[in-house]
Parts: C-alpha cells; structure tokens; sequence
C-alpha cells in the first residue's frame, strides 16, 4: 500500500479506527475514496469537534466527514493554495477528470506555511523535585535533562516560539540556579522570566507570584511535555467557548491484557470480556488561562492546578477541553518516555 492510498478509509469505519490511523499516518487528513474515487474528507478537527460534543468513538466516521470536498485537478492545481486560504485547510485533493484521487498537496509542500503571532506569554511551571526521574534530577533539575541535544524546557520553548509567543516565565525552585545559569549562557536571543518560588506551591500556586505581571490570556506548561498542535487553534476554541481555562487533554488507549470477569450479586459471571480495551481523555499538563485567576490567587498558598479549576467549575466558570491524539503529547515524565521522546523528535 502505497503512501497516498494509507490515507483511504473506509466510511463505516469507527472515528476511534480513525483516529488510530491519523495517529499512524501523521498527516491529520483520511479520504474516504471508494475504489479510488473521491467521496469525502475527515481531518483531525472533524474528530476533536466530535469528542468535545462528547460524540462516541464507536460512531461511524460517515457521521462527521465533509462530504463533497473542495479538490483541484491537474489543470487547476495552480489554484490549490488559493483554495487553502480562502477555506482555512491544509490539504487539497487533485482528483482526474474521473474524480480519482491522483494526490494530495498539502500546504506546506507548496510553501504555504501560516505565519503565526499569537504574541502570548507563557508560563512553564519548573519548580518540581522531578522525582519521576531519580537518579537524573539528582545531577540536573528536570528543565535541564537533555532530549538529544536539547534540554526538555529548551524544546517547549522553541514550540511557542513557531507560534509567535517569546515572552516566557519560569518559575523554578529545585536546582534553579543551574537553570537560570544554562539560559544566561543560551544564545536565546529572547530573555527568560524566572520566577523564585522560594516554598513549595504545588502546580498551580506558584502562579500566585505572578500577580500583576500577566494580562489578557496565557498558556500555562509542566516542563516535562511537548505537545505536537496547532497553539493558535487551541487558543481560538478558548476564546470561542469564552473558558477562564482551557485544558489540552490527550486521548489514551488502554487494553486489559487479560479477560474481564463480571460478577453478578450472586456470585455468578455477569459477562466476559477478552481484552477489553478503554479510552479515555487525560490532563497532559498543558492549559490556556485567563489572568484573572492569578490576581485571585492567596499568596503562599500550596495548590494544584487541578484544584484551582475545579474551583471555578464551581462557581460555574467555563473550563474547557482541547482533545488531541495520543501521539500528539510527548511526556518525559518517568524514565522509560525519555527515549521514546528523542527518538519520536529525531523522526
């Protein structure tokens, strides 16, 4: 099967099939082309709306594709980047006179890459002992532990900044003055914030010490993980759905290795199941947040940043949910995720 036809399913196939094979593929596009022949389109937003309407991954993919696409041919592909403006997307179908897929060009392949400026701070949360990752963070605090060349807090870093965002904050304790040592030595040409957190404040007290220095909205990382999204489209959602705070959440497959007994009051099998997989939606530590909730803060108030949202879910605040794959979020957070993430950003 050749690259082109990878991107093919079938439209009775399950959006968590579909979402396996854009994990897969890499390319956040599928056709559905019956015997070749263009019928319709499904993108990685198509499935993102789905989830968040809290659609089921076991519903037909035929639910949520675009049918009668936008496509040129080969005598109107000189209009694709046109195209692809005017309607946002990033890939265009070139169909023949018969409307088989002959290609698929993609913006950037013809240098249509979006220039970003979102121009937002950001705040990198890099207090934490790093205790996952004992014995290294006994030597080096975890912003510092290298991924290939880089340390970890220089890669987020480099992410916000292909969206336009160069203003950083990093609040630090543990080790911090190796950190704030490597920056004043780093050819960033962009100065680093550092925040002292002088007594631990959990995840999400430390942004108490922030007050007064924030505005408008920010992104808000653990500095163990890189997430592989679009920031200027995450944004947009959240200022869409008006959220105080929006949290980018990965969808994870989980499969039991074992058969699933089910017992019945008594003591009977209920049901079986042979490897039952679950899927769920998790906190990959990655959030948009309004600065109100800054200024709201106690100071030196230990407090996770999970409890500070469910205290405005409380009062009933937005907080929202920005789902992406499973590939889609790189965390180094215990040892055995840091030679998976190398080798994922060497490809």
């Amino acid at each position: 099967m050749g690259p082109l036809e990878q991107l093919f399913i079938n439209e009775n196939a399950t959006i968590r099939s579909a979402l396996e094979q854009l994990d897969i593929t890499a390319m956040r596009i599928l056709l559905i082309a019956p015997e070749g022949h263009l019928k319709a389109v499904i993108t990685d937003g198509d499935i993102r709306r789905h989830l968040i309407k809290n659609g089921s991954l076991e519903d037909q993919v035929s639910t949520i594709a675009t049918y009668h696409p936008k496509f040129v041919t080969r005598e109107t592909r000189d209009i694709a980047k046109i195209i692809m403006r005017e309607h946002s997307i990033t890939a265009v179908p070139m169909v023949s006179g018969q409307g088989v897929v002959e290609a698929l060009l993609f913006a950037d392949d013809l240098e249509l890459v979006k220039e970003s400026n979102l121009n937002l701070p950001v705040v990198i949360n890099a207090g934490g002992l790093g205790t996952r990752l004992y014995p290294y963070t006994k030597i080096l605090p975890k912003p510092l532990i290298p991924i290939g060349d880089e340390p970890i807090l220089s890669l987020i870093m480099q992410r916000f900044q292909k969206f336009g965002c160069n203003d950083f904050h990093v609040i630090v304790n543990h080790k911090k003055n190796l950190i704030k040592a490597f920056f004043a030595d780093s050819p960033n040409k962009n100065p680093v914030h550092f925040v002292d957190e002088d007594i631990p404040l959990g995840t999400g007290g430390g942004l108490s010490l922030l007050k007064g220095k924030l505005s408008g909205t920010f992104f808000f990382s653990n500095c163990d993980i890189l997430i592989d999204a679009d920031y200027e489209s995450i944004y947009r959602q959240h200022k869409r759905e008006n959220n105080i705070i929006t949290m980018v959440c990965a969808l994870k497959n989980v499969v039991i290795p074992y058969g699933v007994v089910n017992m019945s009051s008594k003591g009977e099998i209920d049901s079986f199941s042979e490897k039952p997989r679950f899927s769920f939606l998790t906190n990959t530590g990655f959030y948009i947040v309004e600065s109100e909730i800054v200024e709201q803060l106690v100071d030196d108030q230990s407090i996770s940043f999970p409890e500070i949202m469910d205290h405005y879910r409380s009062i009933g605040r937005r907080v929202g949910v920005y789902p992406v794959s499973e590939k889609a979020w790189m965390d180094m957070g215990q040892l055995e995720e840091l030679e998976s993430m190398r080798l994922r950003l060497e490809r």
